[in-house]
C-alpha cells in the first residue's frame, strides 16, 4: 500500500531533521491517536534518552562585615534618649544597608552592659544601656567581640550583664565568659550555602583590663592575649568542624595609628599556626593599616586590620585626634570551591564617620560624601576624613564604595557552653 511508504518517508524526513516523536492522527474522531517514537540518532536501539546533566556545582560564597568599637560616652547616650526613652537605632541607622547586606556581620563591643539595678556610667570606667545590645541586633549584627580593656570596669557582675543581655537578643559574643567551659568555646556561626554547611568560628582576646584584676576564682572571665592558647583553641575549632576562624585582637596604642610592635608578632605568630584566616583588630580608636600576611591555613595568607577605628563615639578632635571620628568597615569575602575548603579570598574597607552635630550619626562615607546634605559635615571636613582613612589604610585591600548583597539565608548562631 501507499500509506506505510510515505509514512516511512516522513517518519525517515523527520529523524532527519531532528525529530524524535510524532503522534498522527487519522482516520475518523474515533479513532485512537497513533503515536510513533523514534529514539535520537546517538541512541542505541531500545534504548531511551539520556536525561539532561545536572548543572555543574557552585563554589559557597558569603561575606562577612565587621566594624570598630561600639564605645557608648555619655554623650552618645544622651543623642539616643527621648522623653525619657533610650533608643540608638537612629545613630547607627546610616550603617543599615552595609549591616544588613552582610553574610555574617561582627561588631567590637568596648564596654560592659551596667548590671541590673546600676546607674549607667563612661569613662574612664564604663557601664552602658543595655538597650544597645537590642539595637545593635535590630540592625543586623550577628554578633560582638567583647574581650577589651574595659571588660571588667563592672566587675565579674559587668560581665555576667552584658552576656545575658546578647543571649537575650540572641547575638554571639566572643571573648568573655561565665564559666571555664565558655571560655573554652569559640563562638560558631553557621551559614547555608550550595548545599553545604559553613561554619565560623569566632575568637577574641585583648592586651589588659586597665589595671584591673580578674576574680582569682574566675580566672576565664576576660580572655587576654595568649598566643598559644589561642592558637590550640582555633586548632580544637577546625578539628570540630569550622571552616573559618575569625580572632578579634584588641591591642595597640590609643590614638596611633601604625601598628605596634606587639600587634604585628602577635598577628603574624597567629598566621604562622596555620589555623586562622583572619585577624580583626580594635583599641586604637584610629583606623589602621589593613595587610595580606604570609602563612595562614595550607599557607594562602591571612588577613589582618589591625585597626577598625570606633565605630560609635563622642572622640573627635576635641578631646583626642582627628582621626577618632573614623573607623573602617571591613567587608571580606569568603569563598569554599566545592568540594574545597573556605578560604578568605579577597577584603575591602570602607571608611565610616560619626557627625556628632547630627546627633553622633554614624555613616559610611561613601554615602555622606554623595549626600552631603543629610548631616551637617561639609564636603571638605568629609573629604579630609576620607582622606585621613585612605591614607593610613594602606594599599593591600581595595576600597568599597557599595553596600554589599546577602548570598543566602541569614547566619545561625550557635549557642556557647555556658
Amino acid at each position: 500500500m501507499v500509506v506505510p511508504l510515505v509514512l516511512t518517508g516522513v517518519v525517515a524526513a523527520l529523524v532527519a531533521g531532528g525529530v524524535t516523536a510524532l503522534s498522527l492522527r487519522h482516520g475518523s474522531d474515533d479513532d485512537a491517536a497513533a503515536a510513533v517514537v523514534v529514539p535520537p540518532p546517538d541512541a542505541a536501539p531500545g534504548q531511551a534518552a539520556s536525561p539532561t546533566p545536572p548543572p555543574p556545582p557552585q563554589p559557597a560564597v558569603f561575606t562577612i562585615v565587621a566594624a570598630g568599637d561600639v564605645l557608648l560616652h555619655n554623650a552618645v547616650t544622651r543623642s539616643a534618649t527621648h522623653d525619657g526613652v533610650v533608643d540608638y537605632s537612629t545613630l547607627l541607622s546610616g550603617l543599615d544597608p552595609w549591616v544588613q547586606g552582610a553574610d555574617l556581620a561582627l561588631c567590637h563591643f568596648e564596654t560592659p552592659v551596667a548590671p541590673p539595678g546600676q546607674e549607667v556610667t563612661t569613662y574612664p570606667v564604663f557601664g552602658v544601656p543595655s538597650q544597645i545590645v537590642t539595637d545593635l541586633q535590630e540592625q543586623g549584627w550577628d554578633g560582638c567581640s567583647t574581650a577589651s580593656n574595659h571588660s571588667i570596669d563592672r566587675g565579674y557582675p559587668g560581665i555576667e550583664a552584658t552576656l545575658a543581655a546578647f543571649d537575650a537578643a540572641g547575638l554571639g559574643h566572643a571573648g568573655t565568659a561565665r564559666s571555664q567551659a565558655e571560655s573554652d568555646a569559640p563562638q560558631l556561626y553557621t551559614l547555608e550555602r550550595e548545599g553545604r554547611t559553613l561554619t565560623v568560628a569566632h575568637l577574641s582576646m585583648a592586651y589588659g583590663l586597665n589595671g584591673f584584676t580578674l576574680p582569682a576564682d574566675k580566672p576565664w572571665a576576660v580572655d587576654l592575649v595568649d598566643v598559644p592558647r589561642t592558637v590550640a583553641r582555633a586548632t580544637a575549632a577546625r578539628a570540630a568542624g569550622a571552616d573559618l576562624v575569625v580572632v578579634s585582637l584588641h591591642d595597640g596604642t590609643e590614638y596611633r595609628a601604625d601598628p605596634i610592635p606587639d600587634q604585628l608578632t602577635v598577628t603574624q605568630a597567629l598566621a604562622d599556626s596555620g589555623v586562622v584566616d583572619l585577624v580583626l583588630g580594635h583599641h586604637a580608636h584610629v583606623p589602621q593599616p589593613v595587610a595580606h600576611l604570609a602563612g595562614g591555613p595550607e599557607g594562602s595568607g591571612m588577613w589582618v586590620a589591625y585597626g577598625l577605628g570606633n565605630m560609635v563615639s563622642n572622640q573627635s578632635a576635641d578631646c583626642c585626634v582627628a582621626a577618632s571620628s573614623n573607623g573602617l568597615l571591613l567587608t571580606a569575602t569568603v569563598t569554599a570551591q566545592p568540594g574545597g575548603p573556605a578560604r578568605v579570598t579577597g577584603v575591602e574597607w570602607t571608611g565610616l564617620t560619626v557627625d556628632r552635630a547630627a546627633g553622633h550619626r554614624v555613616r559610611a562615607l561613601p554615602d555622606a560624601i554623595a549626600d552631603p546634605g543629610a548631616g551637617t559635615l561639609s564636603t571638605e571636613e568629609l573629604a579630609a576624613r576620607e582622606q585621613r582613612v585612605t591614607d593610613v589604610v594602606g594599599t593591600a585591600a581595595p576600597e568599597r564604595t557599595t553596600p554589599p548583597t546577602p548570598t543566602g539565608p541569614p547566619p545561625t548562631v550557635v549557642a556557647r557552653v555556658g
